[in-house]
């Protein structure tokens, strides 16, 4: 079972069809989903994590067909899929921690303190969908604009080792989105003892 990138492309190398492809995906997203999030959540919220990654992954893909461009490389769509995730994460926070149980996050672990880390949650969430879609844009307009440039200056056999180099960073850049969204729904749905610490 794949449960790293390196030994994911082992397991998509060793045996290539359809079938494997589609298997090899769907068993390493799902334990990127279990030693991430736990075996509870990875069931709960696999299908959400594993249509982004696989949306991501393909996206990028496709700049690396000649005279295409990646909608990825598009900082609308990007942050369209920052704030999604943004959206996401705060909506199963309500649904699974209540409303004033997800606005207690903000305030810290302690609430004496939450007059000094409510406005730095609040700026931290705020920049959240921002950052997401200014790191996935901007290495895919980077991993692009190598690929062309050296295309253009080498049209043969150099090009094929920027492919395999762009299609490896694809697969990087849709694991980092993945994974940071996989932690901000743990963050938003993790349990603290507020009331306790409260009554301490």
């Amino acid at each position: 079972i794949p449960s790293s990138p390196a030994i994911f492309f082992i397991t998509f190398w060793s045996g290539i069809s359809f079938r494997n492809i589609v298997e090899a995906f769907g068993e390493f997203i799902y334990n990127l989903c279990r030693n991430t999030m736990g075996e509870k959540e990875a069931k709960q919220y696999f299908p959400v994590i594993g249509m982004l990654f696989l949306f991501i992954f393909f996206s990028n893909v496709i700049g690396l067909v000649p005279g295409f461009l990646p909608p990825t490389d598009n900082i609308n769509t990007t942050l369209a899929l920052g704030v999604f995730v943004f959206i996401y994460y705060n909506v199963v926070g309500i649904k699974e921690m209540g409303l004033v149980g997800h606005i207690k996050h903000f305030m810290g672990p302690v609430w004496y303190l939450a007059f000094l880390i409510l406005p730095i949650e609040i700026i931290s969430h705020a920049v959240r969908p921002l950052s997401l879609a200014l790191r996935l844009r901007g290495n895919m307009f980077g991993d692009h604009l190598v690929l062309s440039i050296f295309s253009g200056l080498l049209p043969y056999i150099v090009p094929i080792i920027f492919l395999v180099l762009g299609l490896f960073v694809c697969f990087i850049q849709a694991f980092v989105f993945t994974l940071l969204t996989m932690v901000y729904i743990s963050l938003a749905t993790a349990h603290h003892d507020h009331d306790e610490q409260e009554a301490h």
